[in-house]
């Protein structure tokens, strides 16, 4: 699959985990996913990043938890964005927080953190030098990022006004975010792109797909509303066992799931992750008697 050069406005676009210990997780990604990192922080910083590459592309990246940050690892989606300063605005008018308020990262973009009305933290990206991931959809690398809220309506007009988000409800009943338009910019890096989903039995629409909107069980009250990463793998069994035997819990699956096979895994200092092995065959699977 050919390396992303850029994004375009609303689209998730990178993942980072924030750790207790960093060097800890880059050796557990490392053997997990065949991750190469490099540290991108100046001599003598007192944190640590080190971006995760793929045949030299940008998959994701490991950093230090921010000072005065709870103890708690976890994975962190950004979604691409003209301006932060802008965005940081439309999420204040619309009743979400500014967790950080937006700021320079060197020469690599500017960033801000937020949170929706519900709780649930995102950041966002405005690319200079660094274009978010460049290794996507393949073993080892982000393919999906997905919003689990109690209040899916209080949602969809959050996400729809803040990143003009809409939403496609799959045959399942399961419902998935969209912005209108992306499937056009994809198909013209991609040729051919509608066919391809077509041919797997994707929905009218599925090209526009920029992220799952997932709704907590009205008995899981104790559950936050979270984001939450997808990394794409060969096979689901394989990584669930390997992710075991380097310390981290399976907390659910493997599972069948519409297109996929599914695990969900808790890495050793306690960031949560999902594994998706792609299997066409599972397209219905939510729909089985």
């Amino acid at each position: 699959m050919p390396e992303r050069d850029g994004y375009i406005p609303g689209v998730p676009c990178w993942a980072d985990t924030s750790q207790p210990d960093p060097d800890a997780a880059v050796a557990f990604y490392t053997r997990l996913f065949g991750w190469e990192f490099a540290d991108v922080m100046a001599p003598g910083s007192e944190g640590k990043y080190l971006i995760a590459r793929i045949r030299g592309g940008d998959v994701a990246a490991v950093g230090s938890l921010p000072e005065g940050a709870p103890p708690r690892a976890m994975w962190n989606t950004y979604v691409w964005v003209e301006s932060a300063d802008e965005t940081a605005l439309k999420v204040r008018d619309e009743s979400g927080t500014v967790v950080m308020e937006p700021f320079d990262v060197m020469d690599a973009g500017r960033m801000a953190v937020f949170a929706d009305p519900e709780g649930a933290a995102f950041c966002v990206w405005q690319a200079k030098q660094h274009k978010g991931a460049r290794v996507v959809n393949e073993n080892g690398s982000v393919n999906f990022n997905g919003l689990n809220t109690m209040d899916v309506d209080a949602a969809k007009a959050f996400y729809g006004s803040v990143f003009g988000w809409e939403t496609l409800t799959l045959p399942s009943g399961d419902e998935l975010w969209t912005l209108p338009g992306y499937g056009d910019h994809l198909e013209r890096d991609n040729p051919g792109l509608r066919k391809t989903i077509a041919e797997v039995g994707g929905p009218a629409g599925f090209e526009d797909v920029v992220a799952a909107l997932k709704p907590i069980d009205s008995g899981r009250a104790d559950m936050p509303a979270r984001w939450d990463v997808t990394f794409a793998v060969d096979s689901a069994e394989t990584v669930a066992r390997k992710a075991t035997e380097l310390g981290a819990k399976v907390l659910a699956g493997p599972f069948d799931a519409p297109w996929a096979r599914t695990t969900v895994i808790e890495d050793p200092q306690g960031a949560t992750f999902i594994a998706n092995e792609f299997v066409p065959d599972n397209k219905d699977v939510a729909t089985r008697a």
